[in-house]
């Protein structure tokens, strides 16, 4: 047994620079690569969330000038609308006031027009009375011979 012992320090001596190595090579990977790679992930992390965040953020804000633009250009139709509708109504009135003008302007031509008329049916008239009596009497004539009346 104390041979297996013997052997057994002999390998545990053997072995204690490689342990040692071991740990030094653990400390060093810890102190190298495993921290600056923490934390360049932790960094790289950080960023990928904040470009996520900022992402939202103009997503957000993308949409919330969409509806203002959706909601201006909604007033801008409802103002192109009504002042459409305006111009239509002024227009109507303005072609009402016309037509009402030129009904007033073809009635008072009518009246001039009739009255000028029966002016000259008056004239007629009085013509024709004034000139009855020869007209009766050239009407006579024509109908009964010179000879015959008495």
């Amino acid at each position: 047994m104390s041979d297996l012992i013997h052997q057994l320090e002999a390998l545990f001596l053997g072995a204690l620079p490689t342990t040692a190595l071991f740990v030094v090579l653990v400390i060093a990977y810890q102190l190298l690569v495993q921290g600056p790679l923490s934390r360049t992930l932790k960094e790289r992390r950080a960023r990928t969330t904040g470009a996520v965040e900022e992402a939202k953020k103009a997503i957000a804000e993308a949409e919330h000038r969409t509806e203002v633009y959706v909601e201006k250009l909604r007033l801008s139709r409802a103002e192109v609308y009504k002042t459409r509708e305006a111009r239509l109504q002024k227009w109507t009135v303005e072609r009402e006031q016309v037509l009402e003008e030129t009904r007033k302007e073809a009635g008072q031509q009518v009246a001039v027009a009739r009255a000028t008329l029966e002016r000259e049916v008056e004239v007629a008239r009085q013509e024709i009375s004034a000139h009855v009596d020869e007209l009766a009497k050239q009407v006579l004539s024509a109908v009964l011979p010179a000879g015959g009346a008495r």
